[in-house]
């Protein structure tokens, strides 16, 4: 019994102790440029469409020790809708899911020619209809990123935009930087 407590005190000071200070004194596991590369969208948010009309405001955060970007979206017409957005270190990809009032993206990829380049698909909650999808996340270089989105009714082979629009920074403050 007494062997035992001893064991068991010495992984419990491993464990519970010894552990503790050498971990938090360690860099995030999301610390790395891979993990790092879509921190140009963080930020609070004003977005508009190619003809100047503003559309909605966009937080975008850093959440989980740096391992995560927190998506808060309200719509000028009163939608809102979140999102998700990781890197995903087995897959070597950056993975989005996205909720909004009645669709449902999930989207995948890399950073290609300095644009953030998701791929995968669109869901129409109610219908349960699947479409490909795509969207990139480009910073233009007086601050603003382009996000563009396109859908695909034809398995793929032809691409309609989605969506096509410009992100401003807001003067009041930006959301909170890992």
């Amino acid at each position: 019994m007494r062997a035992r407590m001893g064991v068991l005190g010495w992984w419990m000071g491993i464990l519970g102790w010894g552990l503790t200070p050498l971990v938090s004194a360690q860099e995030s596991p999301c610390s790395t440029d891979a993990h790092r590369a879509f921190d140009f969208w963080v930020g609070d948010w004003e977005v508009f469409l190619a003809d100047g009309r503003r559309v909605g405001e966009n937080r975008i955060s850093v959440r989980e020790g740096g391992c995560l970007l927190l998506e808060e979206w309200k719509g000028a017409a009163g939608g809102t809708g979140t999102s998700m957005s990781y890197y995903d270190p087995m897959s070597r990809r950056w993975v989005q899911l996205w909720m909004g009032a009645g669709s449902l993206i999930r989207i995948s990829g890399a950073m290609v020619d300095g644009s953030m380049s998701l791929v995968g698909e669109i869901i129409d909650v109610r219908s349960h209809r699947s479409l490909p999808f795509r969207g990139t996340w480009t910073p233009v270089k007086d601050g603003r990123v382009r996000q563009f989105f396109e859908q695909s009714e034809d398995g793929g082979e032809s691409w309609t935009p989605w969506f096509d629009g410009f992100y401003v920074r807001r003067e009041d403050g930006a959301a909170s930087r890992p």
